[in-house]
């Protein structure tokens, strides 16, 4: 992925979704589930945004956490996709597409998003307020 900065808000707003598709590859704990986010192009996470995100999920029943001793080192909390959590995804995924497409009209990015009205096709100027 490109190393293009990531709107902080944008981050914080799809963080709990782009968490449970990391977890449906496999347990991990807080600090891959970072890494993996990092290489996917959500960029660097902190632990201060992730953690609380993960143990909310785990609180609402999407995921499950067991400690896992540590090799030379402290333990971690493994996190695992509940069925519920699962279910979650994939109504999330459901969600997605119609909603990305709605922020790309809104943004100007969709390719194929035609406004309902634009001066071109209603024939007044363009108006800019303030």
């Amino acid at each position: 992925m490109p190393d293009t900065p990531t709107v902080p808000e944008w981050q914080r707003g799809v963080l709990a979704s782009c968490a449970l598709g990391v977890l449906e590859r496999g347990s991990a704990h807080g600090y891959a589930v970072a890494q993996q986010l990092q290489t996917a192009g959500i960029g660097p996470v902190k632990g201060g945004a992730l953690y609380p995100v993960l143990n909310r999920l785990e609180q609402e029943g999407a995921l499950t956490s067991t400690w896992q001793e540590g090799q030379g080192g402290p333990g971690r909390k493994v996190f695992t996709l509940t069925p519920a959590g699962r279910a979650r995804l994939d109504e999330l995924r459901q969600q997605w597409r119609p909603f990305a497409t709605a922020v790309g009209t809104v943004l100007g990015a969709a390719p194929d998003a035609t406004p309902a009205t634009t001066p071109a096709t209603t024939g007044e100027p363009t108006r800019r307020t303030t």
